[in-house]
């Protein structure tokens, strides 16, 4: 059998085996009885295979065959990386068909409404994979109206159909009672929902192809750049796997300062009246705070809830 298939020239198959049968011999020897005009330089290939040392001393063929099937693998893991790109190119040209005109790598957007839509589009295409890191669950601020304005069936027909989807955002966002209920209605219809205490710069991901992340640091007015090299879509596409899983499911997370007052009120009163008044709060609050907390624990019913919390060691 050749060894030209472990990816030996046919001269350098010959010299080594030249060797292996040939102890101690010389290269002006071997070239004479090979009639190899080349026979050093092919002897400085062998050396740097690791088939031969220095003294011209050939490595057994069970070390020979091992090396060469190695470096043939390392081959072929290099070319199967070359074409994987090949699908960030189907990606690129399906989006240049789509808009009719050629697709930068790096493209400034101006409008948050446009990210969406490009995002929203994207995955109505290719409901594959879709990560998001964010400071906040719910937008709020300037940007809450077109939140509220926005049609996000188009995203729950992708998480329908198979979409996977992670959102991490800030714990500090969960200082505002808003956050956690809607994190939690997201994470039941399929966007999973992981909160982390590490500092947010916004990102989302499609499909590990094409990355938007903020233009400007701390500006939500600079637009967002659309990335789609892949060593750097790759690269952010890591980061934010790094960080979801240092992160804390929803229902991981200690109670807040309010959270545990609600429920050492509800535990202590009678009636809703009385643990609202022991809080200062109205009836109606405390029983809003009472529905998230039952939400969070899972529970129906309150004592199933007071029940959860223990086991929890809440109370």
């Amino acid at each position: 059998m050749s060894l030209a298939s472990l990816g030996l020239t046919a001269a350098q198959e010959r010299l080594y085996r030249y060797l292996l049968r040939t102890t101690h011999a010389d290269l002006d020897t071997a070239a004479t009885e090979l009639s190899m005009s080349d026979a050093r330089q092919v002897a400085v290939e062998l050396r740097t295979l690791g088939l031969v040392d220095q003294t011209l001393t050939a490595v057994t063929p069970a070390a020979a065959v091992d090396l060469l099937v190695r470096r043939r693998i390392e081959q072929t893991q290099r070319q199967l990386s070359e074409l994987t790109l090949a699908w960030d190119v189907l990606t690129a040209l399906s989006e240049e068909q789509r808009r009719g005109r050629s697709v930068q790598m790096v493209e400034h957007i101006e409008d948050g409404a446009t990210v969406t839509r490009r995002i929203y589009a994207m995955l109505a295409d290719d409901p594959g994979e879709f990560v998001h890191l964010k400071s906040h669950a719910l937008v709020t601020g300037p940007q809450e109206n077109h939140e509220a304005r926005y049609d996000h069936s188009t995203f729950k027909r992708s998480l329908a159909t198979g979409l996977y989807s992670r959102t991490l955002f800030s714990a500090h966002a969960l200082e505002d009672p808003r956050q956690a209920p809607y994190a939690r209605q997201w994470h039941a219809l399929g966007d999973l929902h992981r909160v982390t205490t590490e500092p947010i710069r916004h990102l989302a991901i499609v499909n590990r192809c094409v990355a938007f992340v903020q233009a400007g640091l701390g500006d939500p007015r600079s637009g967002a750049l659309q990335i789609r090299q892949p060593g750097a879509v790759a690269m952010m596409a890591d980061v934010f796997d790094g960080m979801w899983e240092r992160a804390r499911d929803l229902d991981d997370l200690p109670l807040s300062p309010i959270e545990q007052q609600v429920l050492d009120a509800l535990t202590r009163h009678d009636t809703d009246e009385a643990a609202a008044r022991s809080l200062n709060v109205s009836v109606r609050k405390f029983r809003a705070h009472v529905a998230d907390l039952m939400g969070r624990l899972g529970a129906t019913t309150r004592f199933q809830a007071a029940l959860r919390a223990k086991e929890r060691g809440w109370l």
